[in-house]
């Protein structure tokens, strides 16, 4: 690693992981919510089922919608995501997950209450100057995703 203070490393990665849908999964999706729709009105919730119905219509829009790419840096004062930047204060631990199915990803703990885990794709080129750099600032902790995560991946969202 060099020893330069401003070194930092920077990438380019979609902001999320990206599957294709076929038209079953938007019928299976449309079918789920509006049985949940129906049972809610049936049972007098009005404003629920039509919070189920508008929610599944989000979802539907936005799983349809290709990821944007984001810059991605790792630098001197802190890890940068897009236009937001965790500074090394505002962090606790990290981990980098190179054994994911799906490529190899860091890990990051806020200390943030409504932002516990952050998860970063990484490029393999990169890991091990991310790594020096990270181990420098931030303790390094065995972190695993999310279960919500996981079980989103499986359902392909």
């Amino acid at each position: 690693m060099s020893d330069d203070r401003t070194h930092a490393i920077v990438w380019e990665a979609p902001e999320h992981r990206h599957f294709h849908k076929p038209s079953d999964w938007y019928w299976a999706l449309g079918i789920i919510a509006l049985c949940g729709a129906v049972a809610a009105f049936f049972f007098g919730n009005f404003m629920f089922a039509v919070l189920i119905l508008v929610g599944a219509a989000v979802m539907a829009l936005q799983s349809a919608k290709p990821p944007r790419i984001v810059p991605f840096m790792v630098g001197t004062r802190g890890v940068r995501a897009g236009n937001q930047l965790f500074t090394y204060g505002s962090l606790e631990a990290y981990h980098i997950d190179e054994e994911d199915a799906l490529g190899t990803q860091l890990l990051l703990r806020s200390k943030r209450l409504y932002m516990p885990l952050i998860v970063i794709p990484i490029p393999d080129e990169y890991i091990h100057e991310i790594e020096d750099l990270l181990r420098e600032r931030l303790k390094e902790e065995d972190l695993e995703e999310p279960l919500a995560h996981k079980l989103l991946e499986m359902v392909g969202f």
